[in-house]
């Protein structure tokens, strides 16, 4: 089973789009250890990655450490919380190395999509793709970590 490879903006938005959002950009950036955002906090922002790297989290019950799901670099989306009410981060997300990125303000974003269905359109098809790729990578993590295996011996 292959694995699919990153969802870069470039290619998915037109160059219209991609301009058009860009237009909107800040460029920013983190320390190592920043902490990006933080599970079940506002998902006010959205930043595409333009140095560096970025880990997914999940918070463990119980434990002081989160487990890390993903790890992200340059030309990948960060953060897809923004688009979705109730606007709540499902994750949590740490700069693992210094990190330049340019940082997009969510609510702008979802106004422009309103204002011109075909921008908001390709916004949503490629915010969905990158799930679609991260879901798959997701679940193939899964299958090697707790799928039974075949020709073990007891």
């Amino acid at each position: 089973m292959s694995t699919p490879s990153p969802i870069r903006i470039a290619a998915v938005l037109s160059a219209e789009h991609r301009g058009r959002l860009m237009s909107h950009a800040r460029e920013v950036n983190f320390a190592e250890g920043a902490r990006l955002f933080d599970e079940g906090r506002p998902a006010r922002s959205f930043w595409i990655v333009r140095s560096g790297t970025v880990t997914l989290e999940i918070p463990l019950p119980g434990h002081h450490r989160s487990a890390a799901v993903e790890s992200l670099g340059p030309g990948e989306l960060v953060g897809w919380s923004w688009l979705f009410p109730p606007y709540v981060w499902q994750l949590s997300a740490e700069a693992m190395t210094p990190v330049r990125a340019y940082e997009f303000d969510g609510e702008t974003v979802r106004l422009l999509m309103d204002a011109d269905p075909a921008f908001g359109s390709a916004v949503g098809h490629w915010v969905g793709r990158v799930l679609a790729v991260r879901l798959h990578q997701t679940r193939t993590r899964l299958l090697d970590l707790y799928a039974p295996r075949t020709g073990a011996t007891r």
